[in-house]
């Protein structure tokens, strides 16, 4: 198995949660929009760190990154930007034919 192949697997899960549910636990226990609701968001300048790193590791250690990724899939899944689940938009894009595909629709 590939690494896109192992990541569409472990997001098999949550293949039968409705949109809205998956929706109200990214919004509710999400690293990210813990941080943003108590005034601690990251400082965005992007000098040690850039952004997409800040990002990726705030993304790391959240609960619900995987259900944050598919979230995305869902919502972007080819078009995706920014980070989300932890990974890149470059990565999910990548991921989205093979998760796709692993649901049994065309890509």
């Amino acid at each position: 198995m590939n690494y896109y192949e192992e990541l569409a697997a472990q997001l098999d899960r949550y293949e039968h949660v409705p949109d809205d549910v998956l929706w109200e636990i990214v919004t509710r226990d999400g690293s990210c929009t813990w941080l943003y609701a108590n005034d601690l968001e990251p400082d965005w300048t992007g000098d040690e760190l850039t952004d997409r790193e800040v990002a990726a590791r705030i993304c790391a250690g959240c609960t619900v990154r995987w259900a944050c990724l598919e979230l995305e899939l869902r919502t972007h899944g080819g078009q995706s930007l920014g980070v989300w689940g932890a990974l890149p938009g470059a990565d999910i894009r990548a991921l989205y034919p093979v998760w796709r595909a692993r649901r049994g629709r065309s890509a």
